[in-house]
């Protein structure tokens, strides 16, 4: 039976704990944060008070507040978080499911606060430590049983509420039961990808990553290469993130990265390179100095103070000088920037001639054949090493998964010509006449289980849901070159968009309208969603720019008129349309998801109507959309003010507001209060499918349209005069002042007034006649050329 966890405890309100306590509340879990009451106090201070004892919690809030990226999902969640001490307040522990430790990495001080938890929390009650490197065996000395039963360890990534992974090291007493509910509260509320580890120091994802950053930092002098050229080697074109090396050690900070390797080489003494822990010389001056990254002003990279901070010098590591970067500029790193398929990107990458391509070679290779040495000592299978290394560290490809885009037998003959060594258990698996790690089997993933020597189904969750899945079993029902239609089972379709960032072209209305027409005629309702980056970037701008450019513009009003639509034949469609946004969902990507019937959003949402960046404003219902979520309940209504709720939208479209989380963009009106949230982005899907059985069980009917009591002239008036005031001091230039004055005008109602009620199709006219104008600005068609240029907005 797994426990429902409702309230957990916090020790320790430093950057983890408070990134934990925040999370917890994100995911509307109620946390009390806990930390020491402050040794000292300043000249006047009240050591009585409850505002003095609680300081260090009450101020890890205030932090919250202030971090980038931000740790919260809105400014509401500060009412799910309640602070104290370890003095006055140790007692409520009595109130909590779940207790997380976060203090210091230091035994002493957790064996003492472990000896008070065990008098103050309930019986049952999960107690977890949030350590990297310290052992479980150490931690649980002088505890009962009961403690031991339920303990475990629980470390999370910072930031805690972008980083996936959550790995879970059970100790040798602790409850199968515990884990099992830890598991699945960490995965489907708090959206983490949860990784089984061993009691072993930094577990999986930091033993095999600091491995992999002290191997390439020891490696990248012989070689002869800077920091920068290291940077680009394992950035994208190696499916890392762009931060790579360096600029993940400074990220991360140097004295904790340090502290990390050197945790590793003290206490790792059985491991074969353990001398490849030892921090280098420099590194030491570095932190001696001060110089630990981001949290110091510089690290091994600084901002140019000279340039107003706008260029970044990087570090010399002879010199200990910062100077200018150099351009890096490699054949096989500029063969592999146009392969979109990252497992073909990383092995043009290895397979590559020039020196970025050898050097790339030889440190992958190094840390794949450690990382095969290292089974069963940090954990059991492949899995859980390329998941921790996906989630912690943000690889696209697990090292596993990289060896197997490289060809298995292939690098073992490699690894041989360069002196290294790979596990006795991969040549054995080579032998068994399996030649990759990975497989799929009857539709399912499958790894190579060593203890078993044999194929295993990799494990996950029943909510989780791909395309690829449905791929697989040959569920296509049509499709054309941007979007396919996809049959789900139990009634339901799926319309997935694959044009290039997922951006609303010609195809993909067509294919709204197709997904329609089959979904209404043979099944209950359609999700629209996929598998990609992103839900959708938006319109494709550079087709949009050539049409205008050209004078096409009765091909441009064809295709908004076409999606606004396509839009609207969603919303009323007698069949229940849900879509399933996540992460970018800017300008048309907003419309589509807000043409649904309702909205299943991944919990990580940036969702906006951004036209105005390119001189517009929205062209696909956008304006109306936002209008009938925000004024919609009361928009008929004579006793309500249309004022206020017309400002509201005017300031998200006019400002290009993106929504930082589901949360914000709720209160933004992109969402409805009834729109539901999926923390788990791998559930998404599956949970959008399950809103629409619902919606269809619980006899789906479509809605009324929305009818607008609108102010007209007067409140375009009132606008106008604002936007005047703004000019003249210089805030927006003359364009931008004319792409607003047109926004108000739809939004206003045109020429009507508010004994008129404006219909749906009445503001998309008016939305569309102000798009089509705008299309033909010249200033606008700056605006277009410069954001497809230099990919940022052009003030003119």
């Amino acid at each position: 039976m797994t426990m429902r966890i409702r309230k957990v405890a916090v020790l320790g309100a430093g950057v983890m704990g408070s990134g934990i306590a925040a999370h917890l509340a994100n995911s509307g879990v109620r946390a009390l944060l806990l930390d020491i009451v402050p040794p000292k106090a300043a000249p006047g201070e009240d050591t009585a008070s409850k505002a003095f004892r609680n300081k260090f919690a009450q101020g890890a809030l205030a932090n919250m507040r202030k971090q980038k990226p931000s740790p919260i999902v809105s400014e509401q969640v500060f009412t799910a978080i309640e602070v104290g001490n370890f003095e006055d307040d140790l007692g409520r522990l009595a109130e909590c499911d779940w207790v997380i430790e976060v203090v210091k990495e230091d035994m002493a001080v957790k064996q003492a606060l472990f000896a008070k938890v065990e008098q103050h929390a309930r019986k049952g009650t999960i107690i977890s430590s949030n350590t990297s490197g310290l052992s479980i065996k150490g931690m649980l000395e002088g505890r009962g049983a009961e403690f031991r039963k339920n303990f475990l360890v629980t470390h999370f990534f910072n930031p805690v509420r972008y980083m996936k992974l959550l790995e879970l090291v059970a100790g040798p007493e602790t409850d199968p039961e515990v884990v099992k509910s830890i598991h699945r509260f960490g995965e489907e509320v708090l959206g983490k990808g949860i990784v089984y580890g061993k009691d072993t120091t930094n577990f999986i994802a930091n033993r095999v990553g600091t491995y992999g950053m002290m191997r390439t930092i020891s490696e990248m002098q012989k070689a002869e290469l800077s920091i920068e050229e290291v940077d680009k080697i394992f950035g994208p074109a190696m499916g890392r993130p762009k931060s790579a090396v360096f600029r993940t050690a400074d990220i991360v900070g140097l004295d904790t990265f340090s502290h990390v390797a050197k945790n590793c080489y003290d206490t790792l003494t059985q491991d074969e390179e353990r001398e490849v822990f030892a921090i280098p010389d420099f590194l030491q001056k570095m932190v001696a100095k001060g110089m630990l990254g981001d949290k110091s002003g510089g690290g091994f990279y600084k901002k140019d103070k000279s340039a107003g901070g706008k260029d970044i010098l990087a570090l010399d590591l002879k010199t200990l000088e910062y100077r200018p970067q150099v351009k890096v500029r490699y054949e096989s790193l500029g063969a592999a920037k146009d392969v979109e398929n990252v497992r073909e990107r990383v092995a043009t990458v290895l397979n590559g001639q020039d020196k970025a391509a050898k050097f790339a070679e030889r440190i992958t290779l190094d840390v794949l054949a450690y990382a095969s040495r290292r089974i069963p000592e940090i954990a059991d299978d492949v899995v859980n090493i390329d998941r921790g290394m996906r989630w912690g560290f943000a690889w696209d490809l697990g090292p596993f998964e990289t060896w197997d885009a490289y060809g298995v037998k292939k690098g073992l003959e490699r690894m041989k010509e360069l002196g290294l060594k790979p596990a006795a258990w991969v040549e054995e698996m080579l032998a068994k006449g399996r030649t990759s790690f990975y497989g799929v089997e009857g539709g399912k993933d499958t790894y190579w289980d060593i203890p078993s020597k044999s194929v295993k189904v990799v494990p996950e969750n029943a909510r989780t849901s791909r395309v690829e899945y449905l791929k697989r079993g040959n569920k296509k029902i049509t499709g054309n070159e941007s979007a396919s239609l996809w049959d789900m089972g139990d009634g339901v379709t799926l319309l997935e968009f694959h044009s290039k960032m997922n951006s609303i072209d010609d195809s993909i209305i067509a294919m709204m309208n197709t997904a329609l027409d089959e979904t209404e005629k043979n099944f209950r309702g359609l999700v629209v969603g996929n598998d990609g980056a992103n839900f959708s970037a938006g319109a494709n701008i550079m087709a949009l720019l050539m049409a205008a450019k050209s004078d096409e513009f009765e091909a441009i009003r064809k295709m908004a008129s076409g999606f606004q639509a396509a839009n609207q034949r969603m919303r009323y469609s007698p069949v229940p349309v849900v879509t399933a946004p996540f992460n970018l969902t800017l300008g048309g990507g907003a419309e589509s998801a807000m043409g649904g019937n309702a909205i299943q959003a991944s919990a990580e949402l940036y969702m906006g109507l951004v036209e105005v960046g390119v001189g517009l404003i929205p062209g696909g219902g956008g304006t109306m959309q936002l209008l009938r979520n925000v004024y919609g309940a009361y928009s008929a209504d004579k006793d309500f003010d249309a004022f206020p709720f017309i400002k509201k939208v005017f300031l998200a479209i006019g400002t290009a507001k993106v929504a930082t989380s589901a949360e914000e963009a709720r209160e933004l009106g992109f969402l409805n209060a009834n729109d539901g949230i999926s923390a788990n982005r791998d559930f998404l899907l599956s949970d959008a499918k399950q809103r629409v059985i619902g919606m269809a069980n619980a006899g789906f009917r479509a809605p009324r349209p929305t009818r607008f009591r609108l102010p007209g002239a007067s409140g375009y008036a009132t606008i106008d005069m604002m936007l005047y005031d703004m000019q003249l001091n210089g805030q927006v230039s003359a364009h931008d002042r004319k792409i607003a004055q047109k926004l108000a005008r739809v939004l206003t109602g045109g020429d009507t007034s508010p004994q008129v009620l404006v219909t749906e199709e009445r503001l998309l006219e008016l939305e569309l006649e102000a798009f089509l104008s705008l299309c033909g600005e010249e200033k606008t068609q700056d605006r277009l050329m410069f954001m497809l240029e230099k990919g940022k907005p052009l003030r003119n």
